[in-house]
């Protein structure tokens, strides 16, 4: 959310890591921010220079603090990952984000989404995406020659940044990493792993009741070998050479 926060003596520059408001209005506009912002996080998990944030305060002109934004979800390629109390861009090597999402509420009033599109467009991001869970509508904006500019077609849209696919098709977005799997939320991903738990579990126990069968065609067939070996023995003490029986011979 775009705010104007008091300005202070350039001599006391204090940049507030919280504006006061809350991250989400209610439990679809939350569970949206943590989706995107949890999985976009795993996607980019073995680089450890691309940092994703969700609702963190960014900073892009030093010296002035009511100059600032919390995007619902950011992405920062060419930075370290890391705990940040807010993303002060001059202390980032300038680098600004070039990922923005948001995701709408019933308060979030249009105004209120123009200043955060000519606050996205002023300050370098290169690709901008709103999300209304109540419509199932998503829009985009891809930075060209002239600034952020409309996507003039989401269906099936392919974020150049990130490599994700955006699928509208059915009742709800559903995005996917550029593997083709889809953005699970945390219960899904929870279900699944036990799920897969499960199944390795059903896999150890065949495993090992495979092991105790062979175990027992081992004691078997020792045990034959046995019954086998003291016939043997008998015949030859019976003065019989079991190497010249006919087994077809009638006893």
């Amino acid at each position: 959310m775009v705010s104007q926060l008091p300005a202070v003596s350039s001599t006391e520059v204090i940049y507030p890591e919280s504006d006061g408001k809350p991250m989400a209005d209610n439990t679809k506009q939350f569970r949206w921010i943590v989706v995107i912002q949890q999985n976009l996080d795993w996607q980019f998990a073995n680089d450890p220079n691309v940092f994703v944030a969700g609702d963190l305060l960014w900073y892009p002109v030093e010296g002035k603090p009511n100059i600032v934004t919390a995007p619902d979800v950011m992405v920062v390629f060419g930075r370290p990952k890391g705990d940040r109390g807010s993303y002060q861009q001059w202390k980032e090597a300038g680098i600004a984000p070039q990922v923005v999402f948001e995701v709408l509420s019933p308060s979030n009033t249009r105004t209120e989404m123009e200043k955060k599109l000519l606050f996205y467009d002023r300050y370098g991001v290169e690709e901008y995406y709103i999300y209304d869970p109540d419509t199932n509508e998503l829009r985009g904006w891809l930075r060209g020659e002239d600034g952020l500019a409309v996507i003039e077609s989401m269906t099936d849209w392919v974020s150049p940044q990130l490599g994700i696919r955006f699928d509208l098709s059915g009742e709800v977005l559903q995005i996917y990493h550029p593997d083709s799997s889809p953005f699970l939320s945390y219960t899904e991903i929870a279900e699944q792993a036990e799920q897969e738990r499960q199944r390795a579990e059903q896999e150890r126990q065949r495993a090992e009741q495979e092991r105790q069968r062979a175990e027992q065609a081992e004691v078997e067939l020792e045990r034959e070998r046995q019954r086998s070996q003291t016939l043997i023995e008998r015949l030859r003490a019976m003065g019989i050479d079991p190497e010249g029986i006919d087994p077809n011979q009638p006893i």
